[in-house]
């Protein structure tokens, strides 16, 4: 069979999207990929964004390529799928542009993970996978649609309802291929995720070396995706980086939610002599790891922090055992060991607006960025929104939406001044 893995060409305007806009390796079409093939299929990744394709361009290729399934993403890449747009705006005018060609049409990403009914008709497609996408596409791909019942963890319409059967699929780790991308698509892919300390020189490439997190902080959206906590074996990572380096890239962002301490992992980057960024809880790293972390090649570090006060960072679960002194100690000792260090801050309505700025200026006059707070958006998925209004359901989108817009009159540095309304968003022109 002949399978298209479709990555639309993302655009943000009127949005309140807080990630970054810069085109990233989808690395779940990179899975899908290789145990697709694996299985037999012809695969092809059509990347909109990193090509910057016109819908027609990206409507060309599958009318020649001529696959019997089309699947379509509803998140930029699985760096951002805890924090993806709300709007389905740019994969529904996708979808819209190839209704009639492509074959069956699958979606995979946060949306159908955690609203599938109200992701399905949105997007008009004929089936979603609900969580991560990887072992249930060769799965879907050889099952007749008379079966599809026997299926877990998807979605389908059935004589004008839409089935949902199953929970969110997690994808063994330990499992999961050795990506290897063709040469041109690194050399085309120049973004350096999160970095500052340097103008890029050379490719820069994304990878994972675990899925998942271990804490359940309440604004984190990943309880209908990427959940539990998994490590991929350290030979793996180690021989993907590898091939990333045959093929010219020379900066590397691990995508983890959470890269956590690992000496044997980061003895083995380290002697490959990269230069990488993480995201990561900075209580978790002791000044030891800290060192290790520096000297393996690390130039950024992204520090979830979130609040200023114990009072703050209990009311966002956090579960940190480190005092905010000691929080912006061990901050300004990684900046010692790493050119870049940048602590997150989140708007949870209990830190006063002096303390913030004397804890901040602190920090900078050490050299650690710390960013203004950041409004906190009630994603779907998220403890926060089941605080607020229950379980998902298929307003889900809209009430988180309408709420923040609501609740605040700023908005963080990169998003737009003036965000739209969700139903604004996602009528197609």
């Amino acid at each position: 069979m002949k399978i298209a893995l479709v990555n639309p060409n993302w655009k943000f305007e009127g949005s309140i999207y807080f990630g970054c806009r810069e085109p990233h390796l989808p690395l779940e079409y990179g899975y899908s990929q290789a145990l697709l093939r694996a299985a037999g299929h012809e695969v092809a990744i059509m990347d909109g964004q990193l090509e910057d394709l016109a819908p027609s361009e990206i409507e060309n290729q599958i009318r020649q390529f001529d696959p019997a399934m089309t699947v379509v993403t509803t998140a930029p890449s699985y760096l951002f799928w805890r924090c993806a747009p709300p709007e389905l705006r740019v994969p529904r005018e996708l979808l819209s542009s190839i209704s009639g060609i492509g074959g069956m049409k699958v979606i995979i990403g946060p949306h159908v993970s955690t609203t599938p009914r109200a992701a399905l008709r949105k997007l008009n497609a004929d089936v979603g996978i609900i969580g991560e996408p990887e072992e249930v596409l060769p799965v879907l791909a050889a099952t007749p649609k008379d079966r599809w019942p026997r299926i877990a963890s998807i979605c389908y319409w059935n004589r004008g309802e839409v089935i949902v059967q199953g929970g969110h699929h997690q994808s063994n780790m330990q499992q999961l291929p050795v990506l290897r991308w063709p040469a041109k698509t690194i050399q085309n892919h120049r973004h350096h995720h999160h970095r500052f300390d340097s103008a890029p020189e050379g490719p820069g490439a994304e990878i994972e070396t675990s899925r998942g997190c271990p804490y359940h902080c309440s604004f984190c959206a990943k309880d209908n995706f990427r959940s539990d906590y998994r490590k991929r074996p350290h030979h793996v990572v180690l021989e993907e980086i590898d091939g990333l380096i045959e093929s010219g890239a020379r900066y590397f962002y691990f995508v983890d939610e959470i890269f956590l301490p690992d000496s044997g992992l980061l003895n083995g980057i380290r002697e490959r002599g990269i230069q990488f960024g993480i995201q990561t809880r900075i209580d978790l790293w002791k000044p030891e790891m800290l060192h290790l972390l520096g000297s393996a090649g690390c130039v950024s570090i992204e520090a979830g922090v979130e609040s200023i006060t114990e009072e703050g960072r209990d009311l966002l679960d956090k579960k940190c055992k480190l005092s905010t002194d000691e929080l912006g100690e061990r901050l300004i000792y990684a900046k010692e060991q790493v050119p870049f260090v940048q602590a997150n801050l989140l708007e949870c309505k209990v830190d006063d607006d002096d303390s913030i700025d004397r804890w901040r200026s602190r920090l900078l006059s050490h050299g650690v960025w710390a960013n203004k707070p950041v409004p906190l958006f009630p994603y779907p998925g998220s403890p926060d929104y089941t605080k607020i209004w229950g379980a998902p359901d298929d307003m889900a989108w809209e009430r988180a939406h309408a709420f923040y817009l609501q609740e605040y009159s700023r908005f963080s540095d990169i998003q737009e001044d003036r965000p739209l309304s969700l139903p604004e968003l996602e009528k197609i022109a």
